[in-house]
């Protein structure tokens, strides 16, 4: 289709520090029947790291970004930022602080978001406009450092939040190919979840749901419909099939997510998608690109292949984006969970021990 774009390098920027879910000192303070439901998610540990904000954790992964498309930072055209659930300070600018610590001089900064975890579709969105409309911009930065809005890991009834951080490099050429990009919002959801701060410390900022059963039934039924129709018109618009898509890619929410979209769409969720729920919990906006990373750094996602990226979130918004692999993945690289990551050299201006990150 017409608009298509690519994603020239992805990278990501996880803490060295992994955090038994079972450990978390939230679940002393739950019932039996919450503590069962929270086992139930399929998470099993979380990387943290207090000393790496949002800041950091997004300048991690767009220094590896950056750094495997050979390109420095004040060569960058714009910079697009998914902002903050919970910034550090109000009136000041997240995005032009990241912009300064990369050393992003000349790059045009701003910042999306608002849909929760929906919020990188916008920012890809966004970032093939302005290379739609300036012939001139060859490459945009988008980038967003995801940690909880609140001290508590756990998300009651929904997931597990870690910490981490995502970047891309888009531009109109690169090996993975943006095809269509589908999404839809409705507003009547807009505060479903909610955390109340004007009249508290942050120690007691706690994520409310105003009415759990409009999120587990009125809202399933809407996601399963607006899903469906995404996902048929999504296909049909590129004359595809189900059989032409490759894999299917989501957001690490829980165990019962996946079976819920398995039985929405009639498709598998991907394998990358179950092993960084288990082992990473949650990232925000993060975890589609993440898992479309690992999908291919394992080589289950080859040269010619397809795959769809699902989104959703409880504000409410929906979307899903199709993607092709071109040439060879063995151009791919990928970082070891379990091994050595990049060096602190990752973090303009932060000097701690190693941490883990993934590029392709």
């Amino acid at each position: 289709m017409s608009g298509t774009f690519a994603l020239r390098t992805v990278a990501s920027f996880l803490p060295e520090r992994s955090v038994a879910v079972a450990e978390l000192p939230e679940l002393a303070y739950l019932g039996p029947a919450e503590r069962q439901l929270c086992a139930d998610l399929g998470i099993e540990r979380i990387r943290t790291d207090p000393e790496l904000d949002a800041l950091h954790l997004a300048a991690g992964a767009a220094s590896r970004a950056l750094g495997a498309a050979g390109l420095a930072a004040d060569q960058i055209g714009a910079l697009v930022a998914v902002e903050s659930r919970a910034p550090a300070t109000l009136m000041s600018s997240a995005e032009t602080r990241l912009q300064a610590h990369l050393g992003a001089d000349r790059a045009l900064t701003f910042s999306v978001g608002g849909l929760g975890c929906v919020s990188m579709t916008p920012a890809l969105l966004v970032a093939r406009g302005l290379l739609a409309a300036d012939p001139d911009l060859s490459d945009v930065l988008v980038v967003h450092g995801s940690t909880p809005a609140t001290p508590r890991r756990y998300r009651h009834p929904v997931t597990v939040s870690g910490d981490g951080g995502m970047a891309a490099v888009v531009s109109r050429d690169g090996p993975l190919r943006v095809l269509d990009v589908l999404q839809e919002t409705n507003g009547h959801y807009w505060d479903l979840f909610r955390v109340d701060y004007r009249d508290r410390p942050s120690a007691r900022w706690s994520e409310q749901c105003r009415d759990l059963q409009e999120y587990s039934f009125t809202l399933a039924l809407e996601s399963r419909d607006r899903l469906g129709a995404m996902y048929r018109r999504l296909l049909d618009r590129n004359g595809l099939a189900p059989a032409d898509v490759a894999r299917h890619v989501c957001h690490n929410l829980s165990l019962g997510g996946f079976r819920f979209l398995e039985e929405t769409l009639g498709v598998t969720i991907a394998a990358a998608c179950h092993d960084n729920l288990r082992d990473l919990g949650h990232l925000g906006a993060n975890d589609i690109l993440l898992n479309l990373a690992t999908e291919i750094g394992t080589g289950r996602l080859r040269d010619g292949e397809r795959a769809v990226l699902i989104s959703a979130s409880p504000v409410a918004a929906w979307s899903m984006l199709l993607v092709e692999v071109v040439g060879d993945p063995g151009d791919c690289t990928v970082g070891d969970r379990r091994g050595a990551g990049p060096t602190t050299d990752d973090v303009p201006g932060h000097h701690t021990s190693s941490r883990d990150g993934r590029v392709i």
